[in-house]
């Protein structure tokens, strides 16, 4: 799941929707802030009870569990296991969500779903692209439903979208669609309904053309099961009659199958391979200007043919050679055509292509990076069926990558002698690393097995291979009859005979060119008018023409090509080896080209001279006015030419001061284009912070309330200090002992008059906030209430001092409580004095409370070897009377009393006695024994 700005409140309704028990697992790649702490696993853990995680290396992916990417981590998937790396740079146009979608799409192929969610840019559309390819499952978040629609708006607009839902929507269709899978896999050992999909892509070829019926199986399957799911219908037979009633559908089914999935440079090494060893074996023996013939079957939206322009131009300019390069590249699909014929593509292809290929071979545009026209210019893209159009031929190199994987063996098998039959002798065939030439090893030489370069071998068999292979092309080729050929052959065209003759004879030495003078095509010999210009080579017809035919060639394609004028029997005259010779030229637009483009035909003739009578009549005065003539037209020349040579010199300043000007500008352009990145980034990323910390605030907002109640209801006066003792904070308790008002926050609590009498609590704060050490005391106050005052330390979570905090527990009625025992107390110690008998006070564990004085005197102890002590252990042990445990522990405990049992014993103070025992168990509320009361007097007295 995929997501940036606005992505939090779309994870938030997904996760409220979407069941703990699913069974599947979750990996959430968000837009994180490098530097800052992310709090999405916190926040989303309120969301679902399944458990919230954020990821760690290796970390083995589990069902009905959340894993989250962590802040300044690249992430993918390998077997299962995620793989955590640091990115090269933090910030900047980076695309996490594209990276991990494609390592998804190899790892669990049709297992693996992508979700895109709210979020600016365009991350996550080439991800979802893989995940298509390799039969999986994309949904898109509705971009009306999405804070930020920029990333669920691209991913539609690519068609990469199998669902486009609102998130809380989402978990039905996932759920359904596990539920889709899981019956086809249990019903996967039953026949496959052959004749329904027989019909379905009958129906195909009815109204497309093409026929699939050798397309793999499975893929096809995959592809009308994802067709179903998108109408929820169950069954491929109802499936099929839907297709029938519904013209749209055949053609969405058609686009579905032809499987656009490539990317700029893809299996990096084998294009290193290409360009440091086949293209330099290949090109090694070829002359300067060679045809270069390349045929790229199968190329999508055009990437892969642009990648391989590309290592041609940076070939030829590192080893200064220079080709002519015929690069064709072919698809079925019209739509990936017309996106490879435009060249502009995702900002996400910059993680496919080097930073300085992406600088030199491409032009940042607003929505991507456009290819630049020197690259454009040298691919030429077409539709074709490899099937069912016959081929290229003649090729250097073949490229057909990723195409054979989707066929059955028996076209393949087809595929191939075609292949052979459309390479030169010692051509290259490139085909992809899950591809191979099958049994046909005798048409083809391995140059690289690993990267699957194969080199064509000589041989006649290829051609009868394709002959049988019945492609029919081939077939359709192979049909006319040899005589019928031959016929053919003899057949004379007269007319275009008698045609070349009358021109050969008759016609001037012509050219023609196009608008701006450059040379399209030379007739007859032009050799007396044009000669190679010096310095820089060129074909412009002005530059090439002999002086003083420049100027007036100039005119002529101004005057034609601004107005469409012709220019006839303009006669100039050129001087060819010192010799003067009178030149007529004309010049006539031509309209109609099967280009579409008006070119110009310019004809050269030489002027016959005069007569010779004549020339000797007048040859005085003929050569009189010949030379004015001769000195006017040098003078006019040469102002004209003094004139040209400032324009042009003016006109090159000012183009050299634009380029400057363009230089910098492009230069200023590219760095606020890198700046608009990297703002484009932070923003991202802030809007996430802000989301994460607006979900906080409201949880501390909530915090803050429950605190509040909290302080109210517990009766506790308390005072927030810091560390200059300045009042932060009070409850309102507080104000029953100091004269706190809501204004006093900020004021020291020395500036507030306290109702408590005696301590100076303000020294001790002072005392505690120095030794950290807290202080406790109780105080009252004037009006008679009594406190017990707290003061601690103020502590942080990062345990850090800041302040001490006082507080103020109402203990009015403990006071009073505890006076009112002491009173109690004081009253039965007194009636225990004042009895005349010995007399002990014991508690429940049968320890002496308190005993009376004639206790003392009689038995002759003192008060401290005897309070608080065990009856049985006072003096020596002469309370461990067998009779009186059982009367204490046994009777006492189940009568409550007991009187007049009479005991012996030898006491050491005052010798043998026989004393009379009463004792009275006093209970508590809930039985058990509180005190216990044991009188005692002399047996002989009381008898």
């Amino acid at each position: 799941m995929g997501a940036s700005a606005g992505g939090l409140e779309a994870f938030e309704q997904f996760f409220r929707r979407m069941p703990a028990d699913s069974g599947m697992a979750f990996v959430l790649i968000q837009h994180l802030d490098p530097n800052h702490a992310s709090l999405l696993t916190e926040i989303l853990q309120r969301a679902t009870t399944m458990p919230v995680i954020e990821a760690t290396d290796q970390l083995i992916v589990a069902p009905d569990r959340v894993h989250i990417i962590p802040p300044n981590r690249d992430m993918a998937i390998f077997h299962g296991a995620l793989q955590l790396s640091v990115p090269d740079q933090p910030r900047g146009m980076r695309m996490p969500i594209d990276a991990f979608l494609r390592s998804l799409a190899e790892d669990q192929g049709e297992k693996a779903v992508g979700i895109i969610l709210s979020g600016t840019g365009t991350d996550g559309t080439l991800g979802l692209r893989a995940i298509l390819g390799a039969g999986g499952i994309s949904l898109v978040q509705e971009p009306a439903s999405a804070r930020y629609d920029g990333m669920p708006a691209s991913a539609i607009r690519a068609g990469y979208a199998t669902a486009v839902l609102a998130a809380d929507a989402m978990p039905h269709a996932l759920l359904a669609g596990i539920r889709r899978i899981a019956r086809r896999q249990e019903d996967r050992p039953a026949a496959a309904p052959v004749g329904t999909m027989s019909r379905i892509l009958m129906l195909l070829r009815t109204a497309t053309g093409h026929d699939f019926s050798l397309y793999k199986k499975s893929t096809i399957g995959r592809r009308i099961e994802r067709r179903m799911a998108q109408h929820d219908i169950e069954d491929m037979e109802i499936y099929a009659r839907y297709a029938k009633e519904n013209p749209a559908e055949i053609q969405t089914l058609f686009k579905e199958l032809l499987i656009n999935v490539t990317s700029f440079f893809r299996d990096p090494e084998a294009f290193v391979a290409l360009k440091r060893e086949i293209l330099p074996r290949l090109l090694r023996d070829k002359p300067d200007a060679y045809v270069l013939r390349i045929w790229v079957a199968g190329c999508a939206t055009g990437e892969e043919a642009y990648s391989i322009a590309i290592l041609l131009r940076e070939l030829m300019d590192e080893s200064k050679r220079e080709f002519k390069v015929q690069l064709y590249a072919t698809d079925l699909d019209d739509d990936a055509i017309v996106v490879a014929r435009a060249g502009l593509y995702p900002p996400n292809i910059a993680q496919d292509v080097q930073p300085d290929r992406l600088q030199r071979f491409f032009l940042k545009d607003d929505a991507g990076y456009r290819v630049r026209k020197e690259i454009r210019e040298m691919v030429v893209f077409a539709v074709q069926n490899v099937i069912k159009d016959p081929p290229f031929t003649r090729l250097d190199l073949l490229c057909c990558r990723n195409l054979m994987i989707y066929l059955e063996p028996e076209l393949q098998n087809r595929l191939i002698p075609a292949f052979h039959y459309a390479l030169k002798p010692g051509g290259i065939l490139f085909l992809s690393p899950s591809e191979s030439i099958g049994n046909h090893t005798g048409l083809f030489t391995a140059q690289d097995r690993k990267w699957k370069f194969y080199r064509a071998t000589h041989s006649v068999a290829s051609a009868r291979a394709v002959l049988a292979s019945g492609l029919s092309w081939a077939a359709d080729s192979g049909g006319k009859a040899p005589e019928e050929v031959m016929k053919k052959a003899r057949e004379t065209n007269f007319a275009e005979l008698t045609r070349r003759v009358l021109l050969q004879s008759y016609a001037p030495a012509s050219v023609v060119t196009d608008l701006k003078g450059n040379i399209l095509y030379v007739y007859g010999d032009t050799g007396k008018f044009l000669r190679p210009a010096p310095g820089r080579a060129t074909l412009n017809v002005v530059e090439m023409a002999r002086e003083p035919l420049p100027l007036e060639l100039r005119a002529a394609i101004f005057h034609a090509a601004s107005q469409g004028g012709v220019t006839l029997g303009r006669e100039v005259a050129v001087t060819t080896d010192g010799e003067v010779e009178t030149v007529s030229f004309s010049l006539r637009p031509v309209p109609d080209t099967d280009a579409g483009e008006a070119v110009l035909v310019i004809s050269f003739q030489e002027m016959s001279g005069a007569a010779p009578g004549t020339r000797k009549r007048s040859k005085r005065e003929s050569t009189s006015l010949a030379n004015e003539r001769i000195e006017a037209l040098e003078r006019e020349l040469t102002y004209t030419r003094e004139n040209l040579q400032a324009t042009i010199e003016e006109q090159q300043a000012s183009n050299e001061e634009m380029q400057s000007t363009n230089e910098e500008l492009q230069s200023s352009n590219e760095e606020l284009e890198t700046s608009r990145e990297e703002l484009q980034s932070i923003n991202e990323e802030l809007v996430t912070v802000n989301a994460e910390l607006q979900a906080k605030i409201q949880q501390l907002a909530g915090m803050q309330n429950d605190m509040k109640n909290l302080l109210d209801n517990v009766s506790v006066g308390t005072i927030f200090l810091n560390e200059q003792l300045v009042i932060r904070r009070f409850t309102r308790e507080a104000a029953r002992v100091y004269r706190l008002i809501g204004s006093d926050v900020g004021r020291p609590l020395s500036d507030i008059k306290s109702d408590l009498e005696g301590e100076d609590l303000l020294a001790r704060a002072q005392t505690v906030l120095d030794s950290l050490i807290p202080y406790e005391c109780e105080l009252r106050t004037v009006s008679g209430v009594w406190y017990l005052a707290r003061i601690m330390p103020y502590r942080t979570v990062d345990n850090v001092i800041e302040g001490v905090v006082l507080t103020f527990t109402d203990i009015s009625k403990r006071v009073e409580a505890e006076a009112a025992v002491q009173t109690s107390r004081d009253l039965a110690e007194g009636v225990v004095d004042t009895v005349r008998e010995p007399l002990l006070v014991l508690d429940g564990a049968l320890k002496i409370v308190s005993a009376s004085r004639s206790f003392y005197r009689n038995f002759r102890v003192a008060p401290e070897d005897t309070l608080g002590r065990p009856l049985y252990d006072v003096g020596n042990r002469q309370w461990d009377i067998p009779e009186l445990r059982e009367l204490l522990e046994t009777i006492l405990p189940r009568d409550r009393s007991f009187e007049g049992y009479v005991v012996e014993q030898v006491f050491p103070a005052i010798g043998r006695r026989r004393i009379s025992l009463d004792a009275r168990r006093i209970a508590g509320r809930s039985g058990d024994t509180q005190l216990i009361l044991l009188a005692m007097q002399d047996a002989e007295m009381s008898a």
